[in-house]
């Protein structure tokens, strides 16, 4: 003859009860743990506002533009700027940055600048012949977006400076510098050559759609 062992009737119900608070603790935690993330990212104390309290802008001057846009050279150039000083060493004093510049330079061709005489029409006016200013070259733009520090070295003087100033790791000479030699390159390059040559295609082209059956585009300097 076997007997079953039964467990109390009041145990179960006292398990029960126990696991009952214990889910609920959970559930409560999870739900304080929650609102207080959503709180904190709603709130967000210690995160930055920006305010764009800029003035609206002004329209200084309208210029009538009266120049042909006959070429554009894309540049780069590796700007390598040391700077040392005479009794310390550079652990100490000296700084030496490594610069990317890139940019752009327009050649143009200012018809404004033509002679009264520019243009010679025959008396059948079936032949015209056009004298033009050479291309020049505009300003270099330089694209933000592609310019930056590649390294920087700093001696322990120049971290303090550059720390205290109020306007740490000024780039306005590096670009400046990056200008000047992208610039260089511009008039050492066939640029304007190739903008004195699309201008001759343009108003041959230009030209002869009115009526003109021979064009000579001719610039001032040429006999």
């Amino acid at each position: 003859m076997t007997t079953s062992r039964t467990t109390p009737p009041e145990v179960v119900p006292g398990r029960r009860r126990r696991w009952r608070y214990i889910a609920g603790f959970l559930v409560l935690a999870v739900l304080l743990v929650v609102g207080g993330r959503l709180a904190w990212t709603w709130l967000n104390p210690l995160g930055e506002q920006t305010i764009d309290r800029s003035q609206p802008v002004v329209l200084q001057s309208i210029k009538d533009m009266s120049r042909f846009e006959a070429a554009t050279g894309t540049f780069q150039v590796v700007v390598d700027l040391e700077k040392d000083a005479k009794f310390l060493p550079d652990a100490v004093k000296g700084t030496r940055t490594l610069f990317v510049g890139a940019g752009g330079v327009d050649a143009y061709v200012d018809f404004s600048a033509m002679a009264t005489n520019a243009l010679t029409i025959s008396q059948d006016r079936t032949e015209v012949t056009v004298r033009l200013p050479r291309a020049q070259l505009e300003k270099p733009n330089l694209d933000n977006s592609r310019s930056y520090v590649f390294a920087q070295q700093r001696g322990l003087f120049d971290r303090v400076q550059d720390f205290l100033s109020g306007s740490p790791g000024d780039q306005r000479e590096l670009y400046l510098l990056a200008e000047k030699k992208i610039s260089e390159a511009a008039v050492a390059s066939d640029l304007r050559a190739r903008a004195d040559a699309n201008t001759k295609a343009m108003l041959s082209g230009m030209l002869k759609s009115l009526g003109f059956t021979k064009v000579t585009v001719k610039y001032t300097d040429e006999p």
